[in-house]
């Protein structure tokens, strides 16, 4: 059987796990709270990657002796550290790990704690998904497969994440040797923000710096008027005005 074929199985069955493990909450929605008033399943293990105290991740390990399918989770929370953490993934995470998962579920800092935002965050995802090769060999993870699931927030950092390959040397976020990520499940991701509160530019501005998106197409009315965007890469402080295709395509091809 094909590395691919395995890989189409492998998420087919980690969407079916996770729609399993959902269905109860999908009839009957729950709050926050009351979802984490309910005992916490126990993951196998708990490791620190950095020094920090949200530097850290929970290892839940399937029975059995044989290699076991990776999944890299990351919880969600609009990138917040006054909302619930990684514990809020901690049930799906064990309903996955009985239907045989090895889950590595992300903590990283968040805005409203030291080092949360722009380049922090991110810095965090980065080492924490280069962390499973330190996991490996001691718990038979099989690293060449291995799927990101992100929840909310957590979804534009694991698209993020599977995407560091193409990040260029010039960026502060560039590693020489970033863990493959295979395929992602984005659940409810913010994947593409599009801000269209009613607020000054410098508010909007100063939250998609925060955030720290990599590159940003800016709408105004004197583009409008003339059929152009501005197109601002973060990495290199660059602005240029393109036709609106023409900055698409920059994108696609970036």
């Amino acid at each position: 059987m094909s590395a691919t074929r395995n890989l189409v199985m492998g998420v087919g069955a980690l969407l079916a796990a996770f729609a399993y493990a959902l269905a109860p909450a999908i009839a009957e929605p729950i709050s926050y709270a009351d979802l984490l008033a309910r005992p916490r399943p126990v993951p196998t293990l708990h490791a620190q990657y950095g020094a920090a105290p949200s530097q850290f991740g929970e290892l839940w390990l399937p029975d059995g002796a044989e290699p076991r399918p990776v999944l890299l989770m990351i919880h969600g929370g609009c990138w917040r550290a006054d909302l619930p953490g990684l514990e809020m993934m901690a049930y799906a995470a064990e309903d996955l790990r009985q239907h045989g998962f090895a889950v590595w579920n992300v903590e990283y800092r968040r805005l409203g704690e030291p080092g949360g935002g722009y380049p922090g965050t991110f810095e965090d995802i980065a080492d924490a998904t280069d962390w499973l090769r330190k996991l490996a060999d001691g718990n038979k993870l099989i690293l060449q497969n291995v799927i990101a699931l992100g929840h909310s927030s957590g979804g534009q950092l694991a698209l993020w994440t599977a995407a560091r390959r193409r990040l260029p040397k010039a960026s502060q976020l560039h590693g020489e040797n970033p863990l493959t990520i295979r395929a992602v499940i984005s659940l409810a991701g913010i994947d593409v923000l599009y801000d269209d509160r009613n607020e000054r530019p410098g508010t909007k501005f100063a939250t998609m710096d925060l955030i720290g998106l990599p590159q940003q197409i800016i709408v105004g009315p004197k583009g409008l008027a003339s059929g152009t965007v501005e197109l601002k890469t973060r990495a290199t402080g660059a602005r240029e005005n393109l036709a609106a295709g023409a900055a698409i395509a920059r994108l696609a091809g970036s």
